[in-house]
């Protein structure tokens, strides 16, 4: 089975197939923070996560509008496709007053090239006002999406724990069902590698995503990045970083339990080249997508060839 020319369900496919032409999106950086760094429930952010809160290629500038002209100057050399999406990428993205996120999420939802907006966010930040705010704006600009991506990493609350989530499982389930409710679609972040976690592990997590009805993923290398908390514990060598085979065998299990329906919106990842520490071999992005293509071929698989819906 086949999605264009690729065996999963890519975030490309599904936007050439509803826009008849490429869409790229800009990263956003709204000025938020996040919960996990204001002291609210911690003050050091998720083990992982640099200073500048998985925004590190996020637009800079004083105004949505302002980081969304530089976004597409970015592009204009590319000359395919002049629409866009509307990333608000960097810490929480719900994690403000309604009002600030109102002005917000309506200056980029208001530039005629942007289809649709996609708001990066914790599922504790998702509370009854905000939820309104998204279900009007949903119905207002009716002919634009709002996605909400939610940073779930893992199932297993003993990782969840570790790596300072900072809530339950049962809190990301009672928030997909409300974002449900009012018909939002869901992108959930699930990071491959995480210490302590094995195979079998991160099958499950993405099994249980698989149930859910989610429409999105992102599957997310980790990332080892200097500055981090994370970088002590690598250091002393409590755990294994993945290598590229190892990580594809896990990338292409992963898929095949996921519904075909479900949209694949990342296989790898960007780590900062100033940043990063390891794995080293992700900064060949080309080699990691060819040689999962080429894998994937060679066993004759394809993204959801093993899922069942219990």
């Amino acid at each position: 089975m086949y999605w264009h020319d690729k065996p999963y369900h890519t975030l490309d496919y599904e936007l050439k197939n509803t826009y008849g032409e490429k869409i790229y999106k800009i990263a956003l950086d709204a000025n938020m923070t996040c919960p996990n760094r204001d002291g609210s429930c911690g003050t050091r952010g998720c083990i992982f996560c640099s200073a500048g809160g998985s925004g590190d290629f996020a637009a800079k500038g004083t105004s949505i509008h302002q980081q969304l002209e530089m976004g597409k100057h970015f592009f204009h050399d590319k000359k395919i496709g002049s629409h866009f999406i509307a990333y608000f990428q960097a810490y929480t993205n719900t994690y403000a007053p309604v009002s600030k996120l109102e002005a917000l999420y309506r200056e980029a939802l208001d530039e005629p090239s942007v289809v649709g907006i996609s708001i990066a966010t914790r599922p504790d930040c998702l509370d009854n006002d905000i939820l309104l705010l998204l279900d009007h704006l949903n119905r207002e600009y009716s002919n634009k999406f709002i996605w909400i991506e939610l940073g779930l990493q893992t199932i297993h609350e003993q990782t969840a724990t570790f790596i300072r989530r900072g809530y339950p499982l049962s809190v990301f389930e009672q928030a997909i069902t409300q974002l449900q409710k009012i018909c939002i679609p869901i992108i959930t972040h699930v990071i491959i590698g995480l210490p302590g976690e094995t195979k079998s592990m991160m099958l499950e997590t993405c099994n249980f995503l698989a149930q859910k009805g989610i429409n999105g993923i992102k599957l997310q290398l980790l990332h080892i990045l200097k500055n981090t908390d994370l970088v002590e514990f690598y250091e002393k060598k409590t755990f294994e970083i993945l290598n590229l085979m190892e990580y594809i065998d896990i990338i292409i299990s992963c898929m095949e339990i996921l519904p075909p329906e479900m949209v694949i919106h990342r296989v790898t990842g960007d780590g900062p080249k100033n940043l990063l520490l390891a794995p080293l071999w992700s900064l060949d992005k080309r080699r990691v997508l060819n040689t999962l293509h080429q894998e994937m071929k060679k066993r004759g698989t394809w993204q959801s060839i093993k899922f069942a819906l219990k």
